[in-house]
């Protein structure tokens, strides 16, 4: 799949709407303040990045190891974009000092690395503030359409050779490391974007383990 090809799925209708809905749950466990910088890793063509820099007043940097999907997303960037940038880097040994990024934030990235839990540890080395994880969800439905074939890979389409996470292996890497205040959550309880899934995602509390968007969210330990 090409980066424009891929960008694209988010111009369909299901594809628009749960990039918003995924969008609106990770920033609202970010808690950005106007200044505040952010980097997120494994950014790829920089669909969340736009949204993270577009008019939030924050400072946005986006890493990925893949040159064309970084040459897409420098290419596509919010018109100024001023406060967004792109930087090739490994997730797994990130390019910055301890502490220098107020949060950090990674959508879906970290399925697809082997050595997950090495560029958790990077988020959390880097971020002085927070860090906030999208991951996809092995308690969910989606997994049984999209993600079987394996005890934990396998998938099928975009989802091919993809790390399906508990919540309760997500809370305990997280508990390994220097963070506080950990919370985990899911989004999006039925595949697709019909009319009952939308009334699901608005009826459902985000404290049911059975979403097929997990997100893990700390605060840095002082």
């Amino acid at each position: 799949m090409t980066p424009a090809e891929y960008d694209a799925w988010y111009d369909t209708p299901r594809g628009s709407w749960i990039g918003a809905t995924e969008f609106h749950l990770l920033q609202r466990q970010l808690a950005l303040q106007p200044g505040e910088t952010l980097l997120d890793v494994g950014c790829g063509t920089g669909w969340f990045t736009r949204r993270f820099a577009a008019g939030n007043g924050w400072y946005v940097t986006g890493l990925d190891n893949d040159a064309a999907r970084l040459a897409f997303a420098r290419a596509h960037g919010n018109p100024g974009g001023r406060n967004e940038r792109y930087r090739k880097g490994d997730a797994r040994a990130l390019p910055f000092a301890d502490a220098d990024i107020d949060c950090v934030v990674s959508v879906a990235a970290l399925c697809f690395i082997e050595d997950w839990r090495q560029a958790l540890h990077e988020m959390v080395r880097v971020a002085r503030r927070r860090v906030v994880v999208g991951l996809l969800n092995r308690h969910s439905l989606l997994w049984r359409q999209k993600g079987r074939g394996g005890e934990n890979e396998g998938g099928t389409g975009g989802y091919r050779g993809a790390h399906w996470h508990s919540p309760d292996e997500v809370r305990a890497a997280l508990a390994a490391l220097p963070l506080a205040n950990i919370q985990v959550s899911t989004g999006l309880f039925l595949p697709g974007a019909s009319p009952l899934a939308r009334a699901c995602e608005r009826c459902l509390p985000n404290r049911l383990p059975w979403g097929s968007f997990l997100i893990a969210a700390a605060d840095k330990r002082q």
